[in-house]
């Protein structure tokens, strides 16, 4: 769940960064405007994904293992 809320959330910063740089909203430009129900339910589950990245933060990190080589 955690990496698809991020995925979602990478993609909802792609499309705001369009629209700050280029003016162009994809996701309305996609689905028939920023009104059409399909628009809706994107920027809804965008939003949703967004607030469970919320939670990552506080998530406690697993130790990463060094990776050892052996030369036998």
């Amino acid at each position: 769940m955690d990496n698809t809320a991020l995925v979602i959330a990478i993609i909802g910063a792609i499309n705001w960064g369009s629209i700050g740089l280029f003016g162009v909203d994809l996701v309305a430009l996609l689905c028939g405007g920023q009104t059409a129900i399909l628009s809706k339910i994107i920027y809804t589950v965008v939003g949703l994904a967004g607030l469970w990245c919320i939670t990552l933060l506080f998530k406690e990190k697993l130790p990463v293992k060094e990776a050892r080589t052996h030369s036998h």
